[in-house]
């Protein structure tokens, strides 16, 4: 196991090169500079400012002097945030972009798993076109207008929920049902298609034959046999979730990583829109790594090398 973590971590280097590499040459291609909106200041000063962050070297200088500092565990100063380094914004606002996501996983497993299995055990009923109905609704609205939806009809409508700021378990309810529910829908309806296959196999009617319980059937031998897929997206699904919480962080006003991340692209705000990336990137590998490790525990016959 430890050999396989330590060459997991090695493979990941090089990826978070590549996304480190592409980021910032995309960043600088974007028409625009970071200190373009600024107020007008005299040519002095601007050459100054420029100096001070090495924008005033060559791309290529101003790119190998980075990846030097980022070697070193400096993601730099913010130029929007004066007197805050990058790292303390992310140490700030990560807890709660990842409690968030959190919460929305829980959305998506507690909501998209028992969906798929009512559907698949009670198929082409009217039960199975309901759930794949609301799956499909679920997976075709925005998160953005599913949480505008539900400040309505919760906050608004019925009172039962605060509709935004982040001050207690109440306040994380509408934002992570906003987040999960499309994803929830997509577990439902995959949950559902391998179900449906292994409900098929012939080891299945072999258990029903020996007099086995349908629930000792469906969890015991169906469920488990049917999470390959689910365990395969939520390695990036789960990343996603813990970080693409942008734009409902926005709506609902949560003081995560999202917000600095939008203020960042409009401001071109290069250090802080690249911490947030890299972030994002290490997730990703982070979850892979542990998806490989639940199909090692799923599955015996899985060699983790």
């Amino acid at each position: 196991m430890l050999r396989f973590i330590i060459r997991r971590v090695l493979l990941g280097i090089p990826v978070l090169v590549t996304v480190a590499t592409i980021t910032f040459f995309i960043m600088h291609v974007v028409p625009g500079g970071p200190f373009d909106t600024e107020k007008i200041l005299p040519p002095e000063i601007i050459a100054n400012i420029e100096a001070k962050y090495h924008l005033d070297k060559p791309l290529p200088l101003q790119y190998l002097l980075y990846m030097k500092q980022l070697a070193q565990g400096d993601l730099g100063p913010s130029y929007k945030y004066l007197g805050r380094d990058v790292s303390d914004i992310i140490r700030d606002t990560f807890p709660v972009s990842f409690t968030l996501g959190l919460f929305a996983v829980l959305v998506v497993l507690g909501l998209g798993i028992p969906a798929g299995m009512i559907s698949a055990y009670w198929k082409n009923s009217l039960l199975d076109r309901s759930v794949l109905l609301l799956a499909a609704m679920g997976i075709s609205v925005p998160s953005f207008v599913l949480g505008a939806i539900s400040v309505w009809i919760f906050s608004h409508h019925w009172h039962l929920l605060p509709p935004a700021l982040w001050e207690g378990p109440r306040y994380m309810i509408l934002p992570a049902f906003a987040l999960g529910a499309g994803f929830a829908g997509y577990v439902a309806r995959l949950t559902r298609t391998t179900m449906l296959d292994v409900l098929a196999t012939d080891y299945i009617r072999t258990a029903r034959a020996k007099g086995l319980t349908e629930p000792v059937i469906l969890f015991k031998h169906v469920l488990k046999n049917s999470m390959y897929p689910v365990v395969s997206v939520m390695g990036p699904l789960t990343a996603g979730l813990v970080t693409g919480s942008f734009v409902i962080e926005y709506i609902f006003s949560i003081p995560g990583m999202g917000r600095f991340f939008i203020t960042a692209v409009t401001n071109r705000d290069y250090p802080l829109i690249m911490g947030v990336t890299l972030v994002y990137a290490v997730l990703i590998v982070v979850a892979n790594m542990v998806v490989d490790m639940v199909y090692g525990w799923l599955d015996p016959r899985v060699t983790l090398k």
